[in-house]
């Protein structure tokens, strides 16, 4: 799956979860998914906690992440 269809899961509507991004329309936060993996999960565990999701949609998650990496920075020094 290229870059482009691994973002075109990711939506955008306001009138879904306040208009968080989220993975194909659902109440799933790509920052949940995010979230998940931080803390260790792996994407057996994130598929079996949420059965609605495919293995692509973590990925689609982390595409999306880099994305928003690409325009600027997190000034981690910043307190």
């Amino acid at each position: 799956m290229t870059h482009e269809e691994l973002l075109a899961r990711i939506t955008i509507d306001p009138g879904v979860c306040h208009g968080k991004p989220c993975i194909r329309g659902r109440r799933i936060w790509v920052s949940l998914i995010l979230g998940m993996l931080e803390g260790g999960m792996t994407e057996q565990e994130i598929l079996a906690e949420y059965p609605e999701l495919v293995v692509e949609d973590i990925r689609a998650c982390l595409a999306y992440a880099n994305e928003l990496t690409r325009g600027g920075f997190v000034d981690l020094l910043a307190g």
